[in-house]
């Protein structure tokens, strides 16, 4: 057909069968095709399928490790053209993006999960980073920026935020948010977010769905990568899961069951009938760990009071949860215990096996048989450039791998493999930089290097964050081997489900105090919530 008016020689069903035909293809603004990466020789994709329809929400979920930020990466040019084969066709264009400003300029803009601001520069200088409105003469119009700032803002509800303070003041969420609106300032057609929930709470995580499915109105096509659920099947229309590098099935929302365990069942290539492995043959033994009168004040401000009064024990082989709503001091509370690490005109008594301790540094922690998993493993727990060998043992280094200062290093080596095996980190060897790891990897190294130091108490905050069910699954059945073995074990979670899952009793902390406990049998969602709404009644 060379002409609109051929269209009156053309067979109509054979015209209707090819506009059918045609809607299909406009319909698609993304194919990636026969994708396959390889990292030293182990392939990260192989064969990989993607196809995303324009102006939807199209989630990508599976385990740590399965190549989701890999694809990712390829499509926004972080891995360059060459450096895997297969194709990625944006708009009907094969694409060769050599770098990410390649792809930006093609309308794709990707988030990672590690936020890329700049914390000393102001909001509206943020939202114009690498994108900055200059005049014809290449000077930086301030004006323009900050106008320009404010209009992006408004459109991911941040209309009444001041664009003049530094990023670095502003909570996480919202820190998050203006990553979006970086993102819309680059004139987005397909937006990328890699985790965007992974380090916000519930109200800050359905805020920024609902900003996404506002962006969907707006024409703007989605592409979300997380570990949660619940949220894909709130906000996606699509859903396709990863599984070992390869693709294992696309999901479209009304057709398909887009129900957690059908979900689960794809990505693990089972069904997990138990999100939370049974904890068999543990006898609760004497106190091991007692925190007696604990105050903590802020360490900027000596009059502010983060922790008051906190009392808490905990037994052998028994795990103990700490609960609470984000901000509550749960926190706060055990980086103060764990070597005065947080705070200041810290008071109160620590005891370890009925021993009175006096934990002034994280090296009288660490001897005192102390250990404490952090929140944020990138930045309290893990050297990211060093070897996974290195990071599992630094932490026992002097104290079981080292005589008079000299490491031994056959130990080391045996110890890393025998942690490597023994909680199963997916990896080419105990020499890989542990920076390549996917994250439910590099926590369980983070758990390794911990229980290396043959701890007696063990405080794991927020142990599952931003990893997958079958990582959480492992990483719950080395809580039970650790209760086994007669270790006393402090879990803190924001996910109640978790607490509830895996914990035997539960402390809730609001406002910095024990505002209640409570024993297996009673615990759940809503008589935490009561404990906290009691407790702020109280304070009122």
């Amino acid at each position: 057909m060379n002409s609109l008016s051929d269209m009156d020689n053309f067979p109509k069903d054979y015209y209707k069968i090819w506009r059918r035909k045609e809607d299909r293809m406009s319909d698609i603004i993304l194919e990636m095709n026969h994708i396959t990466k390889e990292f030293s020789g182990v392939k990260a994709l192989d064969d990989v399928n993607l196809k995303v329809k324009q102006g939807e929400i199209h989630g990508l979920c599976g385990e740590n490790g399965a190549g989701k930020s890999t694809l990712m990466n390829i499509l926004s040019g972080v891995y360059g053209h060459g450096t895997y084969t297969g194709d990625v066709i944006y708009k009907g264009e094969t694409c060769r993006f050599n770098h990410i400003k390649d792809s930006e300029a093609k309308g794709i803009v990707i988030i990672h999960q590690e936020l890329a601001l700049s914390p000393l520069l102001s909001v509206a200088e943020n939202v114009f980073l690498g994108n900055e409105q200059t005049t014809i003469k290449g000077v930086i119009d301030w004006t323009e920026t900050r106008k320009k700032a404010a209009e992006m803002l408004a459109k991911v509800g941040l209309e009444h935020e001041n664009v003049n303070v530094p990023v670095g003041t502003l909570g996480v969420g919202k820190q998050q948010l203006i990553e979006i609106a970086k993102a819309m300032a680059k004139k987005v057609d397909l937006l990328i977010l890699d985790e965007p929930t992974a380090a916000l709470n519930d109200e800050e995580s359905r805020k920024l769905l609902d900003i996404m499915l506002d962006l969907k109105k707006q024409g703007v096509t989605c592409i979300i990568i997380s570990h949660k659920l619940n949220e894909l099947e709130y906000v996606c229309d699509s859903l396709t899961i990863i599984r070992d590098g390869h693709t294992i099935e696309t999901l479209t929302k009304g057709q398909d069951d887009f129900g957690e365990e059908r979900v689960i069942k794809g990505m693990v290539g089972r069904e997990l009938t138990n999100r939370y492995p049974v904890r068999e043959g543990v006898t609760i033994g004497d106190v091991v760990f007692e925190v007696n009168n604990w105050n903590v004040y802020h360490p900027d401000d000596a009059e502010r009071q983060m922790i008051k009064d906190v009392n808490i024990k905990v037994h052998a082989g028994e795990v103990v949860g700490l609960a609470g709503l984000m901000g509550a001091g749960r926190t706060e509370f055990a980086m103060s215990v764990f070597g005065k690490s947080y705070g200041q005109k810290i008071s109160g008594t620590v005891k370890i096996n009925g021993k009175e301790v006096h934990l002034n540094s994280v090296k009288d922690a660490i001897n005192n048989k102390l250990a404490y998993v952090s929140e944020d493993r990138k930045t309290y727990g893990l050297v990211l450039i060093d070897s996974i060998k290195r990071n599992m043992t630094m932490a026992a280094l002097r104290n079981f791998f080292s005589k008079k200062g000299v490491v031994n290093e056959n130990e080391e080596i045996v110890s890393a493999e025998e942690y490597k095996k023994r909680i199963n980190v997916k990896s080419n060897s105990i020499e890989q930089v542990v920076g390549s790891l996917s994250g439910g990897n590099q926590q369980k190294v983070v758990l390794a290097k911990w229980m290396l130091t043959q701890p007696d108490v063990l405080i794991l905050d927020e142990p599952t964050r931003g990893i997958d069910v079958g990582a959480k699954y492992e990483i719950y059945c080395v809580i039970n081997d650790l209760a086994k073995a007669g270790k006393a074990v402090i879990v803190i979670s924001s996910e109640m489900q978790e607490i509830i899952g895996t914990c035997d009793r539960v402390y809730v902390i609001n406002e910095g105090e024990i505002a209640g406990e409570l024993n297996k049998d009673e615990v759940s969602q809503e008589k935490i919530m009561q404990k906290i709404m009691a407790h702020n009644r109280k304070g009122e």
